[in-house]
């Protein structure tokens, strides 16, 4: 074989290897670190980017996870890459034992959402970045569940969650990540706690029916009695009224009788002027003929009794008939 083919050959091979191990893709949201014979050189960015071979080569990154497995078992899931997700991630971390302050043991887990912002810190500051924020979490929410009591606990969960993401956006700042959010999940009571706060619960609200029942009652009573009072108001104004108007009924009545009354004495005192006759004598004669037939109207009335000083009304009636005649 001619030489100048085999030459020709080795070098479109070593191109062939350079392209292949000297152009590197990112993806969108992606970054790789590049190490120049083992030192920190540069960090790529999304597209294409070119490296050269055996001198330049991206830092692998050894990542362990702990998954629950069958039986209730934890295992260990070693996971390489040489590509740094620039995403905000969230971790689901399990059920953790926190001691509260009146010393009741818990079960709490939580959810932490983080973001790389220094690919260069997340790789050399910390060996394993996961697995250190599980333990930083895991230990800051027992220190700042350990500083309440259960029902505490249980009502602040806000105050809780901005705590731990002040704590550990401090802690993990020197490993280039921020702490964006956390979010306790569960938090979880022994069975005897969990019983007596049922009871505890019920009791309460056993009590507040009672008093909504007895308030109940309380305004039913009030207005039972405002009514009363306002049945009795309007009992007394009817009263009043109608002896308003009874009143005014008797008083026409008499003035109707008093008009009445004149207007008879100005007939008769009209009848009698071209008489002798006194009209107040007429009127005192007519008065006691009706005062006599009053006292003879009676069931067993028989005699009547004439005083003797009435010979001289009887006199003036017999002349009020003579007069009568002659008209």
């Amino acid at each position: 074989m001619d030489s100048s083919l085999v030459i020709m050959l080795l070098i479109a091979l070593v191109v062939i290897v350079f392209m292949y191990k000297g152009l590197k893709i990112v993806p969108q949201s992606q970054t790789a670190v590049i190490e120049r014979l083992g030192r920190y050189d540069r960090t790529l960015t999304s597209g294409l980017n070119i490296i050269i071979p055996f001198i330049e080569r991206p830092r692998a990154i050894h990542t362990r996870y702990t998954v629950n497995g069958p039986g209730g078992r934890n295992y260990t899931v070693v996971r390489t890459t040489s590509m740094i997700d620039l995403r905000e991630q969230v971790y689901d971390f399990p059920k953790q034992s926190v001691i509260t302050k009146d010393n009741v043991v818990t079960q709490i887990n939580a959810l932490l959402y983080f973001q790389i912002m220094d690919p260069m810190k997340a790789v050399y500051e910390i060996e394993n970045l996961p697995n250190a924020i599980e333990k930083l979490t895991q230990t800051t929410l027992r220190n700042v569940v350990g500083g309440m009591e259960l029902d505490q606990s249980l009502t602040s969960r806000d105050l809780i969650n901005s705590k731990l993401r002040a704590v550990l956006d401090e802690a993990t700042n020197k490993w280039g990540v921020k702490v964006t959010r956390v979010e306790l999940q569960d938090i979880t009571p022994p069975d005897s706690v969990r019983d007596a706060m049922e009871q505890q619960m019920q009791a309460e609200r056993k009590r507040r029916a009672q008093i909504l029942l007895a308030e109940g009652e309380k305004q039913s009573a009030i207005l039972q009695s405002e009514g009363e009072k306002q049945s009795a108001i309007n009992k007394a104004e009817a009263a009043k009224q109608s002896q308003i108007l009874r009143a005014q009924g008797e008083a026409e009545a008499k003035v109707l009788q008093a008009n009445a009354e004149a207007t008879a004495i100005s007939k008769v005192a009209e009848a009698v002027q071209n008489t002798k006759t006194d009209p107040a004598t007429y009127l005192l004669a007519t008065k006691y003929i009706q005062t006599l037939k009053e006292m003879v109207s009676g069931k067993d009335g028989k005699t009547v009794y004439i005083p003797y000083e009435a010979s001289n009304l009887l006199g003036s009636i017999g002349s009020i008939k003579d007069l009568f005649k002659g008209q």
